[in-house]
């Protein structure tokens, strides 16, 4: 029989801080936390999109705090980390994008390297609460050689786009933290463990990000125009939201019974066979819009048509896939929704959001649903 995802017993009155809370995967953490009954505080910018799931789930509300501060300010981060002295520290705040970086590139280094730094170096001045930090990274840290074998844990870092490598540089700084502050074998003394964690290409209900195909495509859904295709034979790691989040979960439980032994960098991405193309997803996608709102008249959604994008766009990687072995033999942790059934929540999603319904109860049933 299929272990739980979670241990709601475990996580009942754990105190979180999660950096980044804001954006579309803190705002999905932050609720299933907070459902678990663990006492969540965040410390971010403002929701990076308008609107946001963040605002729409109304979380500043709901969550024990929420500060809005910059991780590039060392002296307010160790101020919040010291006042709440969290058991949990979860590192999401970043710049997450891609074609953002090329635009961007001394910003997308300065958060993503030395926001890592600062959140380290807090917990080092003061967070002697913290039992487990986990630095959520990307699956794109690897050097990635458009090779058809998945990548592991222990294959070379890299980063061919400012995103990818500054991401690379954060796994780096944390190794660097690990061997001179927090070692293994001396975890007597600090009693911290710390792990990254790289996850394929997110996707679900709630993400408003621009230059992203899923919410290019729902915008354009909604809006009704035609969606626009970059890159249509580039294959991704597709994966539900839920799925990385509860891998990530999964792992601090473990990190926090354990000394050291779950310590280093994880990967978490869909099974192999949902690997797909862009274009793939697009009709896939379509599909799934045709047939489960054919009869339906109130449906706000409507099969999109889609031309491609031929303009000239920066470098972005045509073929990546991650090997979960690890998680799977080490965790016990297996994606468990296909490709396909993720698609579908996003479209349920975006309908119940289009025809006004409460999202917080989309969101909470749909976390039930992935975890039952």
């Amino acid at each position: 029989m299929e272990t739980m995802v979670l241990d709601p017993k475990f996580w009942n009155g754990k105190t979180v801080f999660i950096t980044g809370h804001t954006g579309f995967k803190g705002s999905w953490m932050s609720l299933w936390l907070s459902s678990l009954g663990a006492k969540v505080f965040g410390y971010s910018l403002e929701p990076p999109t308008n609107p946001s799931l963040f605002k729409i789930l109304n979380l500043e509300e709901k969550l024990h705090g929420s500060v809005l501060g910059d991780v590039r300010d060392l002296d307010n981060l160790t101020k919040q980390i010291g006042k709440i002295q969290p058991e949990i520290l979860i590192h999401m705040a970043a710049q997450p994008l891609v074609r953002d970086s090329y635009k961007n590139p001394v910003d997308t280094y300065s958060t993503n390297v030395m926001g890592t730094v600062n959140v380290l170096e807090a917990v080092r001045l003061v967070g002697q609460s913290v039992r487990v930090l986990l630095n959520i990274t990307t699956d794109k840290v690897y050097e990635n050689k458009e090779w058809v074998w998945a990548y592991r844990e222990n294959e070379r870092l890299g980063g061919y786009d400012p995103y990818s490598n500054s991401k690379s540089c954060s796994e780096l700084v944390t190794s660097a933290y690990v061997n001179s502050f927090f070692h293994p074998e001396q975890y007597g003394k600090h009693n911290l463990n710390i792990a990254t964690v790289r996850a394929g290409n997110v996707i679900g209900g709630g993400d408003f990000a621009t230059d992203r195909l899923i919410p290019d495509i729902i915008r354009s859904i909604s809006e009704k125009e035609t969606v626009r295709i970059r890159n249509p034979n580039a294959i991704r790691p597709w994966q539900h939201v839920l799925e990385p989040i509860g891998g990530y979960l999964r792992l601090v439980e473990r990190m926090f019974l354990s000394s050291a032994s779950y310590n280093g960098s994880w990967n978490f991405g869909p099974n192999e066979s949902d690997a797909k193309s862009v274009l793939e997803i697009v009709e896939m996608l379509r599909l799934i819009i045709s047939r489960q709102y054919k009869a339906e008249t109130l449906s706000k959604l409507t099969v999109p048509e889609f031309v491609l994008d031929t303009g000239d766009h920066p470098h972005e990687a045509n073929f990546l896939k991650l090997d979960i072995s690890k998680a799977k033999s080490s965790l016990g942790w297996n994606p468990r929704w296909s490709l396909e059934t993720a698609l579908i929540k996003i479209v349920e999603w975006t309908n119940s959001y289009l025809s006004g319904e409460s999202i917080e109860t989309v969101c909470l049933n749909q976390i039930k649903e992935y975890t039952s």
